[in-house]
């Protein structure tokens, strides 16, 4: 005689299987936390390259830069105002983030710079996680770069940003404060915002440090990154009592930029001059008459 308590056998497998697996199946458990793994190990990788291309690039970015500009110190000596100087430096450093700004831009954005990471972050163009953490191989790039232009380059290491021809300590913060605004606004509009020129992006970026240089070196020494200025005082042991300017100065410039850049893009500013992107008058009118 059959048990009415028990199911039939078919009956038994038809609503085991439309039962969801219970809570506690080691094989479901076992996949789920392996695919949490995956995604916290991909998060974690990708800031750890993105780390250690910051620190690459910062180096190579600034060790070319001091290298020129230990150059053009040692041929003509700071103290004696020459053009020829000033634009042997401002060609160094703007040839010299182009280039390695394009080279790692895929791998970390290719920024070299506190205040420009600081500015992203403001724009809501980098997490803020992102940011802190390449706060620290931005740092150590700078210093790192100071320390060997210091080893190799005979002479003392004449790199360091100085206040001269009668800047106010006050002044030189200003200074560098619409310095960097310039260049963060460069970096936000041609590689922030995506559109098909964003491949030379960098070019633009190094054009705008060239500018910038141009104005700011013989007044404040045109830092416009925290990195540049820390690391030759590092190598130096010297540390002049306004050296706080080239912080707060970049800073202040990041957040102007940012700010502008998230009020453009509230107001839609795209669409206030549409087209621009087009490769065809055609498809130029067609941007325009939408």
């Amino acid at each position: 005689m059959q048990n009415p308590l028990r199911r039939p056998h078919g009956e038994h497998a038809t609503r085991r299987g439309n039962q969801a697996p219970p809570f506690h199946d080691p094989e479901r458990g076992g996949r789920a936390h392996q695919g949490d793994e995956d995604v916290m190990s991909q998060g974690m990788r990708g800031h750890f390259v993105a780390m250690t291309g910051e620190f690459v690039g910062t180096v190579m970015f600034l060790f070319f830069a001091f290298g020129g500009t230990q150059i053009a110190n040692n041929v003509i000596p700071p103290d004696q105002a020459s053009l020829d100087r000033l634009l042997f430096i401002s060609l160094a450093f703007g040839f010299s983030l182009a280039t390695t700004a394009w080279v790692f831009y895929r791998v970390s954005g290719g920024l070299f710079n506190p205040a420009v990471t600081l500015g992203l972050v403001l724009a809501g163009g980098l997490p803020p996680i992102r940011g802190a953490l390449l706060f620290i191989p931005q740092m150590l790039g700078g210093m790192v770069a100071a320390a060997l232009v210091k080893c190799m380059f005979p002479g003392s290491l004449s790199v360091q940003t100085k206040l001269t021809g009668g800047t106010s300590i006050a002044q030189g913060l200003f200074i560098e404060m619409f310095l960097t605004a310039e260049l963060l606004l460069t970096v936000l509009f041609l590689a922030a915002e995506k559109s098909k020129a964003t491949f030379i992006a960098p070019v633009g970026i190094g054009l705008a440090l060239f500018v910038a240089e141009l104005t700011g070196v013989y007044y404040t020494g045109g830092s416009l990154n925290p990195a540049r200025s820390f690391g030759p005082d590092v190598a130096n042991r010297q540390f002049d009592g306004y050296h706080y300017i080239y912080w707060i100065g970049p800073f202040l410039g990041a957040a102007i930029a940012a700010g502008y850049h998230r009020f453009a893009k509230y107001l839609r500013y795209e669409e206030a001059n549409p087209g621009q992107d087009a490769i065809s008058e055609h498809e130029a009118e067609d941007a325009k008459s939408q």
